[in-house]
């Protein structure tokens, strides 16, 4: 294994159209934004819906831990898909392996919607429950990267930057659909009847939404630094392999610690914020919906300026530097929810959900696909983005809800763990020695 592409060619081909190029942006971003609508669609149901539906004898607090539990249970399993489907795509190609990945998510999202309550079923149902999380956590596995990658790989040399922001606004608009959707719902319908059959609709949406993605990915055409590595015959036999020896595994160690602050952050606004407001700060569900999705609908448009910014001075610059302000605005955001104000807990929200992490997501895409050579970038990738998952991201409503139950109700202990996750990846994103640009993606 080299650290350079032997494909290497700083021009995009003839034949990679314009028209090529925009099917393959609209093919990640629809594709993203789909695959995030499931997976965290659950993570909204774990705060608002399943702790009564699956688990319903036990307490407020055991049953939210458990729901959070197997919300937790999707990021284990995604290493395993991302190594699955990184193998598929690095040998394979990215656009099948993206078509397989999103008709796996739809369908387990879809017969969740179905699955019938502890009520009605017993222990049987949380089983069952688990079950398709895991498919869910699987398929998304080998999600992102190939999503990333077909953008990436598309892009003309000085816009690595934004095109590679460009599936990360689909992460963006899909909790903004869930929380949306789930709001909605809410509104028209009373409480009983949300909870017996409402959020069941938000589930089986999923249907018509992975028909338009499959769709549209179908149309897109296989990346041209794909093709270019499998006409020279520069691939990798086990790629996973590679990914975890020397040169690689620098940057997959790096890597993965780089991306511990972003994920936390993310399940923090994303995911735990909605139980902590409506649970410890009792606000009501409808305004915290509408809060979550404001802020993410303002990260989904300010994503692709940190794009911008990424080609303008590095995306390592823009991600250390996002990722220390997520760090210091921890503690500050969290007395914002204190006061138990909802205007507060809004502006808070709003700065560091929709403006602190669209700084430094919009960038992470392009820094680590600039990680690895193409021939086994797919795999790298999704190793460093679904590996830390499991710690930086399924892991943190568990942490940070144990962690405040321990310090009495008080949120600071919490505090200082999510800053620490922002240092430990503030020091290893600037010990990342990325490709340059033109030699790793062009």
């Amino acid at each position: 294994m080299t650290t350079t592409d032997s494909s290497t060619d700083a021009r995009l081909p003839a034949d990679d159209s314009a028209k090529t190029v925009r099917t393959a942006l609209a093919a990640s971003l629809i594709g993203t934004t789909i695959e995030w609508y499931d997976f965290f669609l659950y993570a909204t149901a774990a705060s608002l819906v399943f702790n009564n539906a699956f688990f319903p004898d036990q307490s407020s607090l055991v049953g939210t831990l458990l729901s959070f539990a197997t919300f937790a249970v999707g990021f284990v399993v995604r290493p395993i898909g991302g190594f699955v489907f990184g193998h598929v795509g690095d040998r394979i190609g990215r656009k099948r392996t993206l078509a397989l990945t999103m008709l796996l998510m739809g369908g387990a999202t879809a017969l969740m919607g179905v699955l019938p309550t502890a009520a009605q079923i017993g222990v049987l149902a949380p089983i069952l429950l688990l079950l398709l999380r895991i498919v869910q956590g699987f398929a998304l596995g080998g999600e992102w990267a190939g999503a990333v990658l077909l953008a990436v790989e598309h892009s003309p040399p000085k816009r690595r930057g934004l095109f590679g922001s460009i599936p990360q606004v689909g992460l963006a608009l899909g909790l903004a659909l869930g929380t949306g959707v789930f709001a909605l719902l809410q509104v028209v319908m009373s409480d009983e009847a949300f909870q017996t059959y409402g959020w069941r609709i938000a589930f089986l949406l999923s249907i018509a939404l992975v028909v338009v993605g499959v769709v549209v990915r179908l149309k897109a055409t296989e990346t041209p630094e794909f093709e270019r590595a499998r006409a020279s015959g520069d691939t990798s036999t086990v790629p996973v392999r590679d990914v975890f020896r020397p040169p690689a595994l620098r940057s997959t160690v790096l890597g993965m610690l780089s991306r511990w602050g972003e994920g936390a952050a993310f399940n923090t606004w994303g995911v735990f914020a909605i139980s902590y407001a409506t649970g410890t700060l009792h606000f009501a569900k409808v305004p915290t919906l509408v809060v979550v999705t404001v802020a993410a609908l303002l990260m989904a448009a300010l994503i692709p300026v940190s794009g911008l910014l990424a080609d303008r001075y590095g995306p390592k610059r823009v991600y250390a530097s996002g990722i220390a302000a997520y760090a210091l605005a921890v503690f500050p955001v969290f007395a914002l929810f204190g006061t138990g104000n909802l205007t507060a807990f809004a502006i808070g929200m709003v700065l560091v959900f929709g403006v602190v992490h669209a700084w430094f997501y919009g960038a992470q895409g392009t820094l680590y696909a600039s990680l690895f050579p193409t021939r086994i970038r797919y795999t790298g990738l999704s190793t460093v983005y679904q590996l830390s998952g499991v710690y930086s991201s399924g892991l943190t409503p568990l942490i940070l809800t144990a962690l405040i139950a321990a310090a009495g109700g008080s949120p600071w202990l919490a505090c200082g763990y999510l800053v620490l996750t922002g240092l430990i990846s503030v020091a290893a994103t600037l010990a990342l020695r990325p490709l340059p640009l033109q030699d790793a993606v062009a």
